[in-house]
């Protein structure tokens, strides 16, 4: 029964999560399958993945085929290196310890390498925050800057309104004024001329 070493889709839809297992290469890509040996999360970054190495490694030296992705990711995670160093003790040139030893050095690089990874992205968002920051509080001060002539101009036409609303008050309080100054002249001159009209008839 030949047997490959694949990923099985889950998860839902645009969020994929895939578990990796080793299955006939007969079967459906998500049917029944022989082992789940790890799961691969790519909707984080670094991608999540998370394996069984020692139990990968068995399938491989069974003659289990790794699929094209599932070949890097086993690569990535170090079950093809220890598969090949396995091979070494099998010739008879390692032993077992220097596989064992030989791994976790090459683990501790790795794990090195993530977090190097890790922390690249951190200071890369943490930089990306900051300039966004920089850009609001630009913009910000642009609209402030902005807004202060309007305000200005504002007050400078309440204060004319203001003038205007006291000119009319002031032209409407004299013009009664002037009108009550202007009738008693009116009456002096319709007056004079009855005055002048008795006074000739005296003189006659």
């Amino acid at each position: 029964m030949p047997v490959k070493i694949r990923l099985q889709r889950h998860g839902k839809k645009g969020k994929p999560f895939y578990w990796i297992v080793a299955a006939d290469s007969r079967a459906k890509r998500d049917g029944k399958f022989l082992e789940k040996l790890g799961t691969y999360n790519p909707n984080t970054n670094p991608a999540s993945i998370d394996i069984n190495v020692d139990n990968s490694v068995k399938w491989l030296q069974n003659g289990a085929q790794p699929t094209d992705t599932a070949r890097a990711i086993l690569s990535y995670k170090g079950v093809l290196l220890k598969h090949h160093l396995w091979g070494g003790v099998r010739k008879g040139a390692l032993t077992e310890e220097q596989v064992e030893e030989k791994f976790n050095a090459w683990l501790e690089e790795k794990e090195k390498a993530v977090q190097a990874k890790r922390d690249g992205l951190s200071k890369a968002q943490a930089e990306a925050k900051a300039k966004a920051l920089e850009a609001e509080k630009e913009v910000s001060e642009k609209r402030a800057a902005a807004a202060i002539p309007e305000v200005e101009e504002e007050a400078a036409e309440e204060v004319a309104e203001g003038a205007e609303a006291a000119a009319e008050e002031t032209a409407a309080v004299e013009e009664p004024a002037k009108e009550e100054a202007a009738e008693p002249e009116a009456k002096a001159e319709e007056a004079a001329p009855a005055e002048e009209a008795e006074a000739s008839k005296e003189e006659e």
